[in-house]
Formats: structure tokens, C-alpha cells, sequence
């Protein structure tokens, strides 16, 4: 038997529903950060290594996130 459930709600609501906290202003200041970090790159090979030092666990997160988006490719493509 399969069920199928469709819930219309908004992003934020859906946060409050599942008691998440609002992450939205450390959410904000990280992207000021990156923005402000990003003004000096000059070349792909200095925003690759600008990468690398300020996200989330460096490399590893980077890598971790590649592999969740091709992980996600590869199912939409699947997708029937």
C-alpha cells in the first residue's frame, strides 16, 4: 500500500511546525561574511581556497554538500 501525503505550507511555517529554531540572523551575518570575503578574490583558484577556509568543517563540508547535490541529481533524474 503506499500513501501519499501533500502538505501546503510556507518554509517558515514549516519550521515552526517541526520546532526547528530560526536560524535566519546567524543565517544572514554568514553570508555578510562570505560576501565581504569574496570582494577580494581575483581568480577561481583564490575562491576555491577562500571556500575551503570559511565553510563549515572546510574541505570536508564541501565535499559532504557535493555529494548531497549529486546524490539529489542523481534521484531526480531516476525520478519516473
Amino acid at each position: 500500500m503506499k500513501v501519499h501525503v501533500e502538505v501546503d505550507c510556507s518554509p517558515e511555517e514549516a519550521r515552526r511546525f517541526l520546532g526547528l529554531p530560526d536560524v535566519t540572523a546567524a543565517n544572514d551575518a554568514y553570508v555578510e561574511a562570505v560576501a565581504k570575503a569574496m570582494q577580494g578574490v581575483g581568480s577561481v583558484e583564490q575562491l576555491h581556497e577562500m571556500a575551503k577556509q570559511i565553510a563549515p568543517m572546510g574541505q570536508m563540508g564541501l565535499k559532504l554538500f557535493q555529494q548531497f547535490m549529486e546524490a539529489g541529481a542523481s534521484m531526480a533524474g531516476n525520478k519516473k
